[in-house]
């Protein structure tokens, strides 16, 4: 199946759920789970909590198909921000106070914020054309510089030197504060 569900499939998916189709939210589970699971663990930091989101996040896509709009983005887009949204919930329960410092000393807002990266950039990874994600993981995962990682992609080193830096302007954007009124990249409209 492919990382990003056409539009046409989000239709179907949200309409089968409509209908109140079993199969359609075993399907949905089975291409999404993991990154729900994955950006909320992210954000918790807690096995538990992540799978009591991930949980969460399914029952409400089941009970409220109609909460999907297409127009909005993809099926996935609004899947990771039901998970956001939750995960911030959570985190604001767990800590009582919005503004409150946690036991290290920093702000829960501050907390959201960098989890808020950190799951941007899973996403943004996740997300990215795969000859800029091989390069990424060539030059950051198995530490190669961009001659081998040309060589270990056949391409040039100009070739190389281009995806590694489209690969990594594309991630600085997960450090980016959106613009009022807007989303962070693959998130749809903003919540």
């Amino acid at each position: 199946m492919p990382r990003n569900a056409p539009p046409r499939w989000d239709r179907k998916m949200q309409q089968r759920l409509a209908r109140g189709e079993a199969a359609a939210l075993g399907e949905l589970y089975d291409r999404f789970a993991s990154l729900v699971h994955s950006q909320a663990h992210r954000m918790l930091d807690d096995e538990t909590a992540a799978d009591l989101v991930t949980r969460e996040v399914f029952g409400y896509v089941w009970e409220n198909p109609d909460a999907y709009d297409p127009k909005q983005g993809s099926m996935r887009s609004w899947v990771a921000r039901l998970t956001h949204r939750q995960s911030v919930r959570r985190l604001r329960e767990e800590h009582g106070r919005p503004d409150g410092p946690d036991e290290d000393g920093s702000g829960l807002e501050e907390r959201v914020h960098r989890a808020t990266v950190a799951a941007r950039a899973d996403y943004i990874v996740a997300a990215m054309p795969a000859p800029l994600r091989a390069a990424l993981e060539l030059a950051y995962i198995q530490r190669r510089d961009y001659r081998q990682t040309a060589a270990d992609l056949g391409v040039t080193e100009d070739e190389a030197r281009r995806r590694l830096r489209l690969g990594l302007q594309l991630l600085s954007t997960a450090h980016t504060r959106p613009l009022e009124g807007t989303s962070p990249p693959g998130y749809g409209r903003p919540l």
